[in-house]
């Protein structure tokens, strides 16, 4: 040990590796606990992280739009011009779209349903075709939810009869994310305006959520009253904070639990050098009293504590960034999309395993210091 490299750099740190090398089952044992209490951390907070992640990916478009339609005392069931009108008149720089929907049979190639109706003034920005292509002066054909399609079994180019008239499908549409205001995974799409004039809805789509927030506002302030309301007002924030106060409950039980998992590990530790200390009593006593210090004793002690948590913290952290990339690939089909929140957890699980091994070896090393040297080489 004297003349090794580590040695020569840190006489401590060789000391302890090879105290630690004396008891490998123990020591491994240990070190285990602690990889496992980093990934508990590190790997459930990344999940956390990547489920917000994924919502707000898949949400970006719903959080940045508000829904208007008729109200509980609108006089219509659906919103005339001149009401849209007014309704833009309070969307700021928003961009304003109507969207009109029914109810229609629909008959493929396999058998009849049942389906939605939607038409949207400007389909582009609300539905992706999977296959096919919707034209831009879009004026004939409709357009078929991935869903519908399967179940009708039809593809572009084919033909389906729509309450009865024949109508050509155009394309086929990518499945929408779930929060979408338009949902189109069981609907026909139809051409603007097919629907007549009058709009079931009027969607605002803003450049940031909290825009999308004071439009809302906005607009209920100004059209609606505490006595009439002309107009139901939808949109994402309370959503949002329910979502936000769901994912801090979870971040909460997931960082408990892999708190609970480092107690354990810290428990274990403080075993195995309690344990240490036990067994290298005489040896203790021999360094004692050939002029090493409470301190120099302290600081071996610690430095073996500091080495099982260092080692057993970067296993963690390589495991967790493992077990993140698979997350990754689920939620957001890319393994290496981490975002900095995610790698926070990384450094935080990192922290709380070499924090809690120092802390474990502090009690050994203080007994270990103040054992008196005659009696331990008496003993």
């Amino acid at each position: 040990m004297i003349d090794s490299p580590l040695a020569r750099f840190s006489p401590f740190l060789a000391f302890a590796r090879n105290n630690l090398s004396r008891a490998r089952a123990r020591t491994i044992l240990a070190m285990a606990g602690i990889t496992i209490g980093v990934v508990a951390i590190a790997s459930l907070g990344m999940f956390g992280a990547t489920l917000e992640q994924s919502f707000m990916g898949t949400a970006d478009d719903a959080i940045r739009t508000v829904g208007v339609g008729p109200g509980e005392d609108s006089e219509f069931g659906l919103l005339r011009r001149e009401q849209v009108a007014e309704i833009e008149r309070y969307a700021g720089n928003g961009d304003v779209y109507t969207l009109s929907r029914g109810r229609a049979r629909v008959t493929g190639l396999q058998q009849t349903t049942s389906a939605s109706l939607v038409s949207v003034s400007d389909p582009e920005v609300f539905v992706t075709a999977e296959s096919g292509q919707i034209p831009r002066n879009w004026r004939s054909g409709v357009a078929i939810g991935n869903e519908l399609a399967e179940t009708l079994g039809v593809q572009p180019g084919d033909s389906v009869q729509v309450n009865g008239e024949s109508r050509r499908v155009v394309a086929v549409l990518a499945e929408s994310s779930r929060a979408s205001f338009v949902s189109t995974g069981d609907a026909v799409v139809l051409p603007p305006g097919e629907l007549g004039d009058g709009a079931s809805q009027v969607l605002i789509r803003a450049e940031t959520p909290q825009q999308a927030f004071a439009i809302s506002d906005r607009i209920d302030e100004n059209l609606n009253s505490e006595r009439r309301s002309r107009y139901s007002v939808f949109d994402a924030e309370s959503a949002l904070e329910r979502f936000n106060q769901q994912i801090g409950l979870i971040r909460t039980f997931l960082l408990a639990v892999g708190g609970i998992s480092l107690l354990v590990a810290s428990v274990s530790i403080l075993n195995v050098m309690l344990m240490s200390t036990i067994e290298r009593k005489e040896e203790i006593g021999v360094l004692r009293a050939v002029g090493y210090h409470r301190l120099d004793i302290v600081k071996l002690m610690l430095y073996e504590a500091a080495l099982l948590g260092v080692v057993g913290s970067i296993f963690g952290v390589f495991i967790s960034i493992g077990l993140g990339m698979v997350m990754n690939a689920q939620l957001l089909s890319d393994p290496l999309a981490f975002s900095g929140q995610a790698l926070q957890y990384t450094v935080l699980g990192f922290l709380f395993g070499t924090g809690a091994s120092f802390l474990s070896g502090l009690y050994p090393a203080w007994k270990a210091a103040n054992a008196r040297p005659v009696e331990a080489l008496r003993d």
